[in-house]
């Protein structure tokens, strides 16, 4: 879906959103996803917007993008993360960790900085959001020492929010924000014992359920652009948060 939101002037961004659901034990693969815009007219009419894009990048591999064409048409693609587990072959096992390098792509024509948010959760029979179940257990590994930053303020267990810290230019990848995934080895261990008894033979029946079994996980990233221009009142008008830039334009949360 898309649609277009006024904001102050000063902003200009533009959003992807790819998600994808991998189920738990013997379940079939679904997947959800959407595309989101937001762009100020305003500003629209002072800066080219055919100038901005961003890519969101798994695995080398281009899942999702969003750039402007012409006329005021966008060239999209979204598509799913995670599909190493629809082959068929690949099946989910607790603990075992499975290649999900994240990066982001400046596909437009000027220089960006971007962000990416991240959220894990899982998800019941009915398909809806189960927050009795920790989203620790969903282990997105995500690389220290990179020139991602994490908001610590405004992230939670379910939620990350990263900010690329230099300015990417036209064609250019992030360092990779993540390398592995897996699902917690205790999921596992986490059952819940029954017992009936048969009120004629007064036999008893002992069974085990993993609480777990019939869940879906799901891991979205989200990844956004910004112009450089005017990097302070623009990254505040789209993004909401406060920077400082340094004479080399890298940028750092206030």
């Amino acid at each position: 879906m898309s649609k277009k939101k006024k904001m102050p002037l000063g902003g200009l961004t533009v959003a992807l959103l790819s998600a994808s659901v991998i189920l738990l034990a013997g379940s079939t693969v679904g997947s959800a996803r959407a595309a989101l815009t937001y762009y100020s007219e305003n500003y629209g009419a002072q800066v080219e917007v055919s100038k901005i894009g961003v890519s969101l990048v798994e695995n080398d591999a281009v899942v999702s993008e969003r750039n402007y064409t012409s006329n005021g048409n966008w060239k999209t693609k979204n598509e799913k993360l995670l599909t190493v587990f629809e082959d068929g072959k690949t099946k989910l096992v607790p603990g075992k960790k499975y290649d999900e390098k994240l990066t982001v792509e400046n596909s437009g024509s000027i220089d960006t900085y971007v962000r990416v948010i991240l959220k894990k959760s899982w998800i019941n029979e009915e398909g809806e959001k189960d927050t009795a179940l920790s989203p620790k257990l969903i282990n997105l590994n995500l690389l220290s020492g990179s020139k991602w930053m994490i908001d610590e303020s405004s992230s939670t267990p379910e939620r990350t929010i990263l900010y690329y810290t230099e300015p990417l230019k036209p064609g250019a990848k992030t360092e990779p924000l993540s390398d592995k995934i897996s699902i917690d080895g205790s999921v596992s261990t986490k059952v819940e014992k029954n017992v009936t008894e048969d009120k004629e033979t007064g036999y008893k029946t002992f069974t085990t359920a993993y609480v777990y079994d019939g869940y879906q996980f799901q891991l979205e990233a989200e990844a956004d652009a910004v112009q450089t221009h005017n990097a302070q009142d623009a990254i505040k008008s789209a993004w909401g948060v406060d920077v400082d830039v340094d004479g080399n334009g890298n940028i750092s949360l206030r």
